[in-house]
């Protein structure tokens, strides 16, 4: 057992006393893992005080970490859920709770929830306080900036068309995805998927495939409602999704229903090769 100095404010707005101790972080918790450490506090920063309540609350959020709303919302929440073993608790700075909360908020909403007030920012300390900050403003500027998907209505699912049809909208898209879902089977009773993906074509400038990849796999886990429309049951579904990229955001326009009866899709796609748009 471990001795914290002084009462620590926690973000549920809860004091935590001096004891605490060291456990490892449990498996349950994958989003947690590969996070630098593998002990954790207990009771933690979420005044959780025992394992089944951690994990409980904490896989409720695994799904944001998932869609990568930002790049620092894995850190701010393990260091709330399994704070890193170190003789204090160190806390998220306050600077990086308002960069989370304004990049996963709208994801939150986008799936029906609030952003909740256990997380706060006022409850968190000033970046002069010893806090894990955001990284520095230098270090943004390396990272290629890439198109974000956003919450938006569920196109319909196209099921009924002709190749002329579907070429007549990629010559108004920037991309399209072949995508293949199917439902997991998990031990939480939450829903969770299979996503593959397979670009089939790119315009937009200096985007690579797998960064596209990439791109609409988020999309779907943002836009999680219209998953649940594509896979009504556990079998496999197969989906060209085709959009824009506009003023940075990720759209999808339309969604069809790739069978391997129908091959006006499969049609549309070699012949695009060599289409002139008018």
């Amino acid at each position: 057992v471990f001795a914290v100095n002084g009462f620590l404010r926690v973000a549920t707005g809860l004091d935590i006393g001096l004891s605490t101790k060291c456990v490892v972080i449990p498996k349950e918790m994958g989003m947690c893992h590969n996070i630098g450490y593998s002990e954790m506090r207990l009771p933690n920063l979420m005044g959780h005080t025992s394992m089944a309540e951690v994990i409980l609350k904490s896989t409720t959020w695994q799904h944001l970490v998932h869609t990568d709303c930002h790049p620092h919302v894995r850190t701010f929440l393990c260091s709330l859920f399994a704070p890193i073993c170190l003789d204090t608790f160190i806390h998220p700075c306050r600077s990086m709770c308002v960069a989370v909360r304004a990049s996963c908020a709208p994801v939150l909403l986008c799936h029906g929830h609030a952003w909740p007030a256990s997380l706060a920012c006022d409850r968190f300390p000033g970046d002069e306080d010893m806090c894990l900050a955001p990284l520095t403003k230098d270090y943004k500027h390396l990272q290629k900036v890439l198109p974000k998907p956003t919450c938006q209505t569920c196109p319909a699912v196209e099921e009924f068309f002709t190749h002329k049809r579907v070429l007549e909208v990629f010559c108004d898209s920037n991309f399209a995805v072949k995508v293949k879902l199917s439902k997991k089977r998990t031990a939480f009773e939450d829903q969770e998927y299979n996503i593959e993906c397979q670009v089939e074509f790119i315009t937009q400038g200096s985007l690579l495939p797998y960064e596209t990849q990439s791109m609409i796999q988020q999309w779907l886990l943002i836009n999680e409602k219209c998953i649940e429309r594509m896979t009504p049951t556990h079998r496999p579904m197969v989906y060209l999704l085709v959009g824009n990229i506009e003023e940075g955001t990720v759209l999808v326009k339309q969604v069809y229903r790739w069978q391997r009866k129908d091959s006006q899709l499969t049609l549309a796609t070699q012949k695009w090769r060599y289409h002139k748009c008018l």
